[in-house]
């Protein structure tokens, strides 16, 4: 550990294998620290997982079709919005596209560069043109609230961040609210976000798993293997090697305990607690990671039901609700027997699960893409896209063959992770080859990325990964391989 001044403290992971030197600059001290090149799950004492989207794969289609479908009924029948809304053609998906931020002030989608240059951008559905990106954001197309945005992931009243595969379809339609807001002759765009916001509420709220309420959680009931994508046998055969191999297992998530347990009894059984040492659920990530215990303490269940009062403290392993991070760390401590643990986090949300536990738990983190599936990272013994794995009887009233997974490319946005960026002076009309905006923060807060956790589960726990480091191509650190894109800029803009 070194430290600089009194205020920063730069950690550095020592590992056994090959170490290089890395430069950082932290208040104008150049410092060179060593740090691996690899990681491998074999020098972990604690594997902790996201549940959604990570440990449980969804049938995307199905899931954001549901997913949309909750949100219009709620504003058609509750709030008076027009009835169009429910009408959706295949081809409509193309919008969905993870990574977009919503300006609330103006009603504009926006792809970013990595320095926060709008890369391409929508009002409404409808995208516009490089003139019109320019006489809305300037010659040099900044968008104003990036610096607060890149610094922290936090939420705020003049836009929204669209990172995870539960509010994605809800761009889609906020997307076609303000289309219709702008033919009624309607401006004031921030008007419908509070209707948008109490959507969100009525269909995830804690307690409408319990109440039965809203549209998505009595579907999911009703028929979770339509939704759900159980582990297969070669995941489940691989947790139960990590905790064979004394890892500590923790299982994180912000569902409530209710939804939770029936998503990991369907994926992965009705023993699934005895692969788990902690569970946590509620734990509002990213606050579990950056809040203090007596902000967010942990609390214990009864009957699902969260007790009133804050835990002092966290003394044992098993079920909880919210918490924080110093508590658990604590909790590791004495399980591991380790002075500073060292834990790695699998989740799917830059935001939610790779940013904070990497920044404020100094945790080792792999990401869970599955974006790189739709630029070929998909290995050939991995199970057939969604969209294939699907039974005919469980495609519902639209026409899958049609509609484009959330994961994959979009026509109308392109690649998540680079885009020609282009402007209207002459010698950039052909635009010039950008890292996105996610694209940099994977590769700054994540040891690795992958398409799922099928992608690894029969590598031995000692595999050595190339993981990403400031000094190495960006390519580093995709496994089993970089999205194609990224491959192909690389060959002609190697990393500085």
């Amino acid at each position: 550990m070194l430290r600089v001044d009194d205020e920063f403290i730069v950690n550095v992971r020592y590992q056994c294998s090959a170490a290089v030197p890395v430069t950082i600059n932290v208040l104008g001290y150049i410092l060179i620290v060593i740090m691996s090149d690899v990681f491998s799950l074999s020098d972990c004492d604690v594997v902790g997982f996201d549940l959604d989207h990570t440990l449980c794969r969804y049938h995307l289609l199905e899931t954001s079709r549901l997913i949309y479908d909750s949100f219009a009924r709620y504003l058609v029948e509750h709030k008076g919005y027009d009835k169009e809304l429910l009408t959706l053609t295949p081809d409509r998906w193309d919008f969905c596209f993870k990574g977009l931020v919503m300006d609330l002030e103006d009603g504009h989608f926006i792809k970013l560069a990595e320095d926060g240059t709008v890369m391409r951008a929508a009002r409404g559905t409808k995208s516009l043109s490089t003139e019109e990106i320019v006489q809305h954001y300037g010659k040099k197309q900044e968008w104003q609230h990036f610096n607060s945005l890149k610094g922290s992931f936090t939420r705020s009243a003049k836009y929204y961040f669209y990172d995870n595969y539960f509010d994605l379809p809800g761009a889609l339609l906020s997307a076609r609210v303000v289309d219709q807001m702008l033919q009624s002759g309607n401006q004031r765009i921030l008007d419908f976000w509070k209707d948008m916001m109490s959507a969100i509420d009525h269909n995830y709220n804690t307690s409408a798993f319990k109440e039965n309420t809203g549209m998505y959680f009595p579907s999911v009931k009703k028929d979770p293997g339509k939704y759900l994508q159980p582990c297969s046998e070669a995941v489940k055969a691989w947790l139960r090697s990590l905790k064979n191999a004394g890892k500590v297992l923790l299982l994180i998530t912000s569902s409530h305990s209710d939804y939770c347990r029936l998503v990991c009894e369907h994926i992965l059984g009705k023993d699934f607690e005895e692969l788990f040492e902690v569970v946590i659920t509620n734990a509002l990530k990213p606050g579990f990671f950056s809040q203090i215990p007596e902000q967010r303490p942990f609390r214990t269940l009864v009957n699902d039901e969260e007790s009133t009062e804050g835990l002092p403290s966290l003394d044992k392993p098993g079920w909880y609700s919210q918490g924080n991070w110093a508590h658990l760390h604590e909790l590791l401590k004495t399980m591991t027997g380790q002075s500073e643990p060292q834990v790695v986090y699998f989740g799917d949300s830059v935001r939610s699960d790779v940013f904070p536990a990497s920044c404020y738990g100094n945790w080792e983190t792999v990401l869970i893409s599955e974006e790189l599936e739709g630029e070929g990272a998909q290995t050939s013994d991995m199970k057939s896209k969604d969209a294939d794995a699907e039974p005919l009887e469980k495609k519902g009233k639209y026409d899958s063959k049609n509609m484009k997974t959330p994961s994959a490319p979009s026509e109308q946005w392109g690649s998540y992770f680079v885009d020609v960026c282009k402007g209207l002076e002459e010698e950039e009309e052909e635009g010039s080859l950008k890292y996105t905006w996610c694209c940099h923060s994977i590769n700054t807060y994540s040891t690795i990325a992958i398409p799922s956790i099928e992608a690894i589960a029969a590598l031995p726990l000692d595999y050595k990964f190339s993981r990403f480091l400031p000094n190495k191509p960006r390519t580093t650190g995709y496994y089993p391989r970089p999205p194609e894109s990224l491959l192909r800029m690389s060959e002609n803009s190697p990393r500085e």
